[in-house]
């Protein structure tokens, strides 16, 4: 409570520090009916102090740097002198928050972060992470969103990867994730900062990609994304921590295997099966249910992750996100894709519950339409995802009646489902025969284009479509 008050008495001197400008600001307005009475020599005088811009260099660093730790020691020896006395520390903590806007600036200088690192002010400024006051830490996280942003460090790789080793040397990671677990989100100054915690983490992870696994391995931090991501309500922080965890999952088999033994399978469940019967409201909200299942899929590459997921009754709750034909009607289909590559308990559970009617109503193109269905290449990626769900499904189902089942399905309506696998053959023949005529003229034109580009061409053209309808088709005449 004492704290919150040393903060309170901090603002208002703040203000009170404005007031007199706003008095004179108003004696002024008053004055404005006599023009004459106006001295422009002034006013142009005090333009031209508001538009002095100092240029940013190495000594411009050291003095900010040097401001800086002099505000920083005066705040310390004031808190030590007088620790149960907020209000005798209060004008130091106005000034060390001033000096901690200052260094902003830096951002400006990218070029100048190696300086910044030798100079030893890291640690100081890290420290302030577990400051007393958690306002002074939001000014620390603030200032290292600002000197880590994506466009500042564009064009600035060294200086940059300078910065973001120094910071990891001196812990950031923990003492980020640390501080984020202290921050109230019911106000809005905190709430602020734990988007900014997180934007600051997404920002190293773009310069130093292995601080992905770092900070699962060192810091609680998937611990408390999975915290918010389990909240109800929606909200902007909802929404970046399901983004962080997606990024933290993509390519690390580590944090894949960490996340499932942290039930991290069970709760992207949870998160999803909000959604099995509605909408997301907004552009935002939608984007978080596409990382989610961004998350789920990820999840679902290790062996022991699969096992969970069917546990957990995951084939089911897709299967019913399918029959709701909500927006994560797609999603729900790329989810269960995942889960039965190579691995047939999921395909064996896929069809004791049922789930064949649904895989080929999706498969004969009866799929729900809106918005972002009509687009062309989302539809493309539907049915690639469909086609290749049903070969995982003969591929984990090797015989006994679950195989004639499937099997049936092919006979069925007059063999509807075979006249389907010739119309996409078809299709995707032409556009893979389409595309590498190109190619040869390609070659024709003296351009030059490596066998993996034009394997990667084909693949774009539908390739894999076409080369999973030829098998299924194969499969089909076992019957």
């Amino acid at each position: 409570m004492e704290l919150a008050n040393a903060w309170s008495v901090l603002k208002r001197k703040r203000n009170d520090a404005i007031e007199p400008f706003d008095n004179g600001t108003a004696s002024a307005a008053a004055a404005t009916t006599d023009v004459s009475s106006i001295d422009l020599s002034l006013l142009e005088a005090v333009e031209k102090s508001q538009t002095t811009v100092e240029v940013l260099d190495l000594k411009t660093l050291k003095k900010l740097v040097l401001a800086f730790e002099r505000r920083l020691r005066d705040n310390i020896e004031a808190r030590l002198k007088y620790p149960d006395q907020p209000d005798k520390f209060a004008d130091s903590e106005i000034e060390l928050h001033e000096e901690m806007q200052r260094l902003k600036t830096l951002a400006g200088g990218p070029e100048l972060y190696p300086d910044l690192v030798n100079l030893n002010v890291i640690p100081s400024i890290l420290g302030l992470l577990s400051h007393d006051n958690s306002d002074i830490a939001v000014d620390v996280v603030g200032l290292l969103q600002d000197l880590t942003d994506e466009d500042v460090l564009e064009d600035n790789d060294e200086p940059a990867r300078v910065l973001v080793d120094a910071l990891i040397e001196n812990n950031v990671l923990e003492l980020l994730v640390q501080n984020l677990t202290r921050l109230s989100e019911s106000d809005p100054d905190e709430m602020a900062a734990v988007y900014a915690t997180l934007s600051t983490l997404e920002n190293l992870i773009e310069v130093k990609p292995a601080v992905a696994e770092m900070v699962c391995e060192r810091t609680k931090l998937m611990r408390w994304l999975l915290g918010k991501i389990k909240v109800r309500e929606f909200d902007s922080n909802k929404q970046y921590a399901s983004e962080i965890l997606a990024i933290l999952l993509q390519n690390s088999a580590a944090n894949q295997r960490r996340l499932g033994q942290m039930n991290g399978v069970d709760v992207v469940l949870q998160a999803v099966a909000m959604y099995k019967s509605r909408d997301p409201k907004t552009a935002d909200e939608e984007e978080m249910v596409e990382n989610l299942f961004d998350c789920l899929c990820c999840l679902l590459m290790p062996l022991e992750n699969k096992e969970r997921f069917v546990r957990a009754e995951g084939v089911e709750l897709m299967i019913i996100i399918m029959k709701q034909k909500k927006l994560a009607y797609g999603s729900a289909i790329r989810a269960l894709d995942f889960a039965m590559t190579k691995y047939p308990p999921a395909c064996e559970r896929f069809v004791d519950v049922l789930g064949l009617k649904t895989a080929f109503a999706a498969f004969m193109g009866k799929i729900p339409m809106s918005k972002k269905n009509k687009k062309e290449r989302y539809q493309e990626e539907l049915e690639e995802r469909i086609i290749s769900l049903i070969a995982s499904l003969f591929g984990g189902i090797l015989r006994g009646s679950r195989r004639d089942r499937l099997l049936s399905k092919f006979v069925e309506n007059e063999c509807e489902k075979i006249d389907r696998l010739m119309e996409l053959y078809i299709r995707y023949s032409d556009r893979v025969k389409a595309e590498t005529e190109r190619m040869n003229q390609i070659k024709l034109d003296d351009l030059e284009m490596d066998e993996d580009e034009r394997y990667n061409r084909r693949l774009e053209a539908g390739l894999y479509t076409l080369q999973v309808s030829c098998f299924l088709w194969t499969c089909s005449f076992e019957h």
